[in-house]
């Protein structure tokens, strides 16, 4: 299987680090690390220090990789939206064949690393995580169907369930239920982006929930996953044993979700859009939804470490 785009395998310009880096996403990624090594924190079983720098920087390569085969596959797509146009492949500052080979090498080191360092079964699913994004999301869902997102919120999930089995050598309820309060976030969360960008993805032919269900199908659709996110962010307060979560965690995750979902009845009952004005209340939950999840995931490592 090879990508169909019209941007040249090959560039005069030489490779600069930069690019190399540019390419995976590092906002993204900052994010994906992030939630990684809170769930390594937030485990009932401590790890070494060198073996938890491990770890995270096993996750942080296998992100990245991920992120620059999606840009490998995608060199097409990016160059016709203008929020993407000017990453190192649609300009020409790096040439194809470097930008698959450095993904690959990413993505295969981060896996055996991880293997050989901490686990076989937190190398597994972090292999399962970056064919998820690579092939499943990118590859197959995100050109074929509205639901790419929905589907596809899978693969940015995984980070926090990582962590925890490199800690704890084991897959348990707790980072199940992380794994679904990412799963239910990123819907919305994607979503108010593209209600501002819907026609960059229509001009390249992206079926994401604005262009084909069209913007109140989609705003109805993010206040949904909004309601659904409220109690499910409350529930590791619920869980019994050593991985409850306490009233630190508890209080904080109610209070940012019940902004997220003020910010998405917002967003929900508008039933136009506009100018920058119009698109004002998108744009909120799109920032808000980045600081929530940053901040629900501190919360729990604080409550794990200063317990009430």
């Amino acid at each position: 299987m090879t990508p169909t785009n019209s941007i040249p395998a090959t560039t005069s310009a030489p490779a600069d680090w930069r690019d190399l880096i540019a390419l995976t996403k590092p906002r993204v990624m900052s994010l994906v690390i992030f939630t990684g090594l809170c769930g390594l924190l937030a485990a009932p079983e401590s790890i070494h220090p060198v073996l938890g720098f491990t770890a995270i920087l096993c996750i942080a390569m296998g992100a990245g990789g991920a992120a620059a085969l999606n840009q490998w596959w995608e060199a097409d797509i990016d160059a016709g939206m203008k929020r993407t146009a000017k990453r190192p492949l649609p300009q020409g500052r790096l040439d194809r064949t470097t930008a698959r080979d450095f993904a690959g090498i990413l993505c295969a080191a981060s896996v055996f690393l991880m293997g050989f360092a901490i686990s076989w079964l937190a190398a597994a699913i972090l292999a399962i995580s970056i064919v998820y994004y690579a092939v499943i999301y990118t590859i197959w869902l995100k050109p074929r169907t509205p639901q790419n997102i929905v589907i596809g919120g899978g693969a940015g999930a995984f980070p926090p369930l990582i962590g925890w089995i490199a800690a704890t050598g084991h897959i348990s309820t707790m980072p199940v239920v992380l794994f679904a309060i990412i799963f239910f976030w990123t819907p919305p969360h994607f979503w108010a982006l593209a209600l501002f960008v819907k026609t960059e993805y229509a001009k390249v032919g992206i079926p994401m929930m604005p262009v084909v269900a069209g913007e109140r199908s989609t705003r109805r659709q993010i206040l949904a996953y909004a309601v659904l996110l409220l109690p499910l962010s409350a529930l590791p307060w619920w869980l019994p044993g050593k991985e409850h979560a306490g009233a630190i965690y508890g209080i904080s995750a109610l209070a940012l979700s019940t902004v997220f979902l003020a910010l998405s009845i917002r967003v929900g009952l508008r039933t136009r859009s506009g100018d920058d004005d119009a698109m004002k209340p998108e744009k909120q939950l799109f920032a808000y939804s980045v600081l929530y999840l940053f901040a629900l995931f501190a919360a729990l490592v604080v409550d794990r470490y200063i317990p009430l």
